[in-house]
């Protein structure tokens, strides 16, 4: 059973007696600097010299730092620029300055794990993951209640590195929902693996495969995005509610046979196997290596690979229908802007 802990769990001086730099201001950025602050603890936000974000964290009132400077001020650092920009920023601006007894924090694992920063001796690495994106993660914490955070100590030089890594998820609201005790490397590896094979990979080509299924048979475009992308946010919410025996138990009869007779059927034992390869390219450290390979020559494969999925009919389709129906759908009632780390 995992080790769970709430806010009898932490202490909250612990991280109201440390000066925080937050690296970032994007999505998760702005709530944890947010919700650091609000829960009294001694907040600047660190950019790049030239930053977009610097006006807003400004404009929310946070002092910004560049972030030698702030990491040179701050007692945790917590890294939240995207995973491929985190090494340069790393090496450039903070490396120099994590001095004995300082804390180097993280809400994904994904540099540690695969070696691309190396921190030095004598500090603290502890990661701090809400479950999330940061609206909600920010939303919630306003409305009273919190987001289930995931924490994990890869390197305790003080002795109470655990202790910090609970009062800081305490800071930002995480205890009020619960907090799940992990590694560096499952949350690492399990994280890559959900995002590619089943919420973000496997869902969109599932969608994709389905809608072309569809249309090819002869069927409206308009209907077959009803049916197999737009009802599927009903079909989420209800497992994320109470698990896939509760979208059972909400569905008709006939929706539920069709889903134990037909489902293996698309889902065929093949597909776990191909789940298997994926998994095994991200422990080998295969994925990491192709991707940051990637960004290093400028994103590549990737921005091809973007607007080739920007391509398939299946959008054009959507962005014509949602604009038609008077309950005005917005993208921003569902997704964040930015990136969830």
């Amino acid at each position: 059973m995992a080790e769970i802990f709430y806010d009898a769990d932490a202490d909250l001086s612990l991280i109201q007696s440390k000066k925080v730099a937050i690296v970032g201001y994007g999505s998760q950025g702005h709530a944890h600097a947010q919700n650091l602050r609000d829960s009294g603890v001694d907040v600047v936000v660190a950019l790049r010299e030239g930053s977009k974000s610097a006006a807003k964290a400004q404009e929310d009132g946070f002092e910004v730092k560049n972030v030698a400077d702030a990491t040179q001020w701050a007692d945790l650092i917590m890294i939240l620029a995207p995973d491929q920009h985190q090494r340069a920023i790393y090496a450039e601006s903070i490396r120099d300055n994590l001095t004995p007894g300082k804390t180097l924090a993280f809400a994904h694992g994904f540099n540690i794990r695969f070696g691309y920063i190396q921190p030095p001796a004598g500090v603290d690495v502890i990661l701090v993951a809400p479950k999330a994106p940061g609206h909600t993660v920010r939303r919630e914490y306003v409305a009273g209640r919190g987001i289930p955070d995931i924490i994990a100590v890869e390197q305790d030089a003080s002795g109470q590195a655990w202790d910090v890594a609970k009062a800081y998820a305490k800071a930002i609201g995480g205890t009020r929902a619960g907090v799940i005790k992990t590694t560096f490397t499952e949350e690492t590896e399990t994280d890559l693996f959900g995002e590619q094979s089943v919420l973000c990979g496997g869902m969109s080509h599932l969608v994709e495969y389905g809608f072309e299924t569809l249309v090819e048979a002869g069927y409206q475009p308009e209907i077959a995005y009803f049916e197999v992308l737009h009802e599927l946010k009903l079909i989420v919410d209800l497992m994320w509610e109470g698990g896939i025996a509760k979208q059972r138990w909400s569905i008709s009869d006939t929706a539920e046979y069709g889903d134990y007779v037909s489902g293996p059927r698309v889902i065929s034992p093949d597909v776990k196997e191909n789940m298997k390869g994926v998994l095994a390219d991200i422990q080998s450290g295969a994925f990491a290596e192709r991707f940051i390979a990637d960004q290093d020559n400028g994103a590549v494969e990737f921005l091809a690979l973007r607007e080739k999925e920007a391509q398939h009919p299946i959008e054009a389709t959507g962005k014509t229908l949602r604009a038609l129906f008077a309950w005005k759908q917005q993208d921003s009632d569902y997704v964040e802007g930015s990136a969830a780390r």
